[in-house]
Parts: structure tokens; sequence; C-alpha cells
């Protein structure tokens, strides 16, 4: 669960074309991919709720913090997250659905003003939007999602979308 002002954790920015989506899922460990010149990069979920902190709201600001993070599966996730990584932009709430993509664009780095050190942010800003949202139901309903975290672990604010599904949700937007 995440706590604080952004509630599922997020802010941030504008950001470059990524037109082959990347392709590399999830954690390091599961096999690289490379984006535009040749850099290693992961996909992740990242979970917000879109009257606290939108996608909008990252276009806006150009750049954010996904903060407030409090989960410790969740922060396990983040802290395998390096620059040039990809994340599904997901509204929770009544919405429930991936409307875009950002990018990670630092380093997991401590979270001000908290004690514990393990409790970290990375900097994101906003990729590209999808044409069309990706709710949950049609996710739920595609039996190639059946053992993802976002259908098995509903509650977990950040995760890794293994590359199929990254290009699976990517085909379902019609990006």
């Amino acid at each position: 669960m995440v706590i604080g002002h952004r509630s599922l954790g997020l802010r941030s920015g504008v950001g470059t074309d990524f037109s082959q989506h990347a392709s590399r899922a999830g954690p390091r460990s599961l096999g690289p991919a490379t984006a535009k010149g040749g850099m290693a990069v992961a996909f992740w979920l990242l979970k917000t709720e879109p009257t606290v902190f939108s996608y909008d709201d990252l276009v806006r600001l150009g750049r954010d913090k996904w903060d407030g993070v409090r989960n410790w599966a969740a922060l396990g996730h983040m802290a395998g997250m390096r620059p040039a990584d990809l994340c599904l932009f997901y509204h929770t709430g009544e919405e429930r659905q991936a409307v875009g993509v950002c990018r990670v664009v630092s380093e997991p780095y401590p979270e001000p003003g908290q004690d514990d050190a393990r409790i970290r942010l990375v900097d994101v800003e906003p990729a590209y939007r999808f044409p069309r949202p990706v709710p949950l139901a049609a996710i739920k309903a595609d039996p190639a999602f059946t053992d993802w975290a976002l259908v098995r672990q509903s509650r977990l604010s950040i995760m890794p979308v293994p590359e199929p599904l990254w290009h699976r949700i990517h085909a379902m937007a019609g990006a």
C-alpha cells in the first residue's frame, strides 16, 4: 500500500518516442532487451489513484518523483528499477486501466524525510499515452494474464511486466 500525498506514489514529465516499446520484461534476471540506443531496459507497472495523481498530471509536470511506497514487495521491485526502464501507468480506483507509459529517469534513491533507508523512490517522466486505455476487465478476461501479479496480487502498487504481456497490452491499447 502506498502512503503519502500521491497515495500510490507518483509525479513526473515528458519523454521520447519508444515506437519499438523497448523489449525487456520485469526484473533484470528475466533476460535483457533493448530500447533505442541499445540500452537494456525492464518493464514495470506503476499504480496511482487518478484523483490523487493522474497521467495528465505527469504530463503537465514533465518529471516528478514516484514516492510514498511502503509495501516491502513493491519497494523491492522499485530497488530494481534503472534509468530508461519503461512503466505502464495504471489508474486505480474507479478507472482500473492502463492509460500510458512513463520512463524511469533516475536510479532509486532514499525518500527524503524517511528514517528507513530502504524506503526509496525513483524519478519518472511520461513517454506516451495509449490510443485507448486497457481496462483491468480486459486483462482479466485474457488467459495470457492469469499468472500475472496484477491479476493475482491486485493491491501491489509496483510490479514487473513480463515482455510478452508488455507487448500484448500495447496491442490491446492499439499502440
